[in-house]
């Protein structure tokens, strides 16, 4: 396998240590962390879990020199439906200067593509259970010591909990088979770094609303609303008592030009949150806009009651009504 490398440079004094004290420090570190344990799963996740597991349909691209990004964003992008070559992807994200691919440049591609990144839990129960889920799994690991990275993207592919594997597409090799604790100690170095690549409207097995809501805001920005629409959709139907999350939704079905759509979930929002005076705002200036005048007022009166940074907006909003 080649590695996808981003190298840290070592000091001059460092460089002119002499190699056999660096060769037993590598030994050394390295028989380290093959004693680290194999990580415990919670007792529920692995009864929920599928016992072995391989998403054969995930394809393989080999990498190239220093290529490992794009060659692991291909893999997940063609599963999710992108029809999207690594010589395409290679300018897109690839950094000749730094030797490799950096994470906000994968995270930004993936949005490109059509598609959302959900970063997910640096845990290996979420990373399985996105798998188990049908969702391949793009995994940073340091193959070497913290001291000198040898950084590495790959696309985790299945699992085996028999025999405590991970199966990933890595390097020029696919179907890697790895123990869990090898696996983990090289994951740990990136602190566990993961995402998922899946169309709008589907949401990680290990989904949290905050963190999603991240990241459809962040595809919504580059895609547009009505683009990511389908994402805020389903997001709201897993959690049916988050303000924010309607609110999200509802500024995106407003930007649609779905008015009526937009109070319905404006009215969902301050249900769930009633001191969410961002929502109490938009839901006065949408009735208002479409001349519901009684609904605006006290939605907006609302707002103007609460404390903080909406309160001014409130009233301005209450005050320009007055004057009409």
């Amino acid at each position: 396998m080649i590695d996808c490398l981003a190298r840290q440079q070592a000091a001059a004094t460092k460089r002119n240590a002499r190699p056999a004290g660096v060769l037993a420090l590598v030994l050394l570190m390295l028989t380290l962390a093959g004693c680290a344990g194999t990580p415990r799963l919670a007792d529920s996740t692995e009864q929920a879990l599928t016992r072995q597991l391989l998403l054969d349909d995930v394809p393989f691209h080999a990498q190239r020199d220093y290529q490992c990004g794009p060659a692991s964003l291909a893999m997940v992008l063609n599963d999710a439906g992108v029809d999207v070559e690594v010589d395409t992807l290679i300018p897109q994200v690839f950094l000749p200067g730094r030797d490799g691919s950096v994470q906000p440049e994968m995270l930004a591609t993936v949005r490109r593509h059509g598609r959302i990144p959900f970063v997910i839990d640096g845990r290996l129960e979420a990373l399985l259970l996105e798998l188990d889920a049908g969702h391949p799994v793009v995994v940073m690991q340091n193959l070497s010591l913290p001291a000198w990275p040898m950084w590495h993207y790959a696309v985790a592919i299945g699992f085996d909990l028999e025999r405590n594997e991970l199966i990933l597409h890595s390097g020029e090799e696919p179907r890697r088979v790895e123990s869990f604790r090898r696996f983990d100690a090289t994951w740990a170095r990136s602190e566990r770094w993961a995402f998922v690549a899946l169309p709008p409207g589907e949401l990680p097995a290990g989904v949290r609303p905050h963190r999603a809501m991240e990241a459809i805001s962040a595809f919504e920005r580059l895609q547009g609303a009505e683009t990511a629409l389908p994402a805020w959709e389903a997001l709201a139907e897993r959690f049916t008592d988050n303000g924010l999350v309607f609110f999200g939704l509802g500024n995106a079905r407003h930007a649609t030009g779905d008015a009526s759509a937009a109070i319905a979930a404006f009215e969902r929002a301050v249900d769930a949150q009633p001191g969410l005076a961002v929502a109490w705002l938009n839901l006065g200036l949408a009735r208002r806009d479409q001349g519901d005048a009684a609904g605006a007022t006290r939605a907006l009166e609302q707002a103007a009651a609460l404390p903080g940074h909406w309160q001014p907006h409130a009233r301005q909003a209450l005050e320009t009504r007055e004057e009409r």
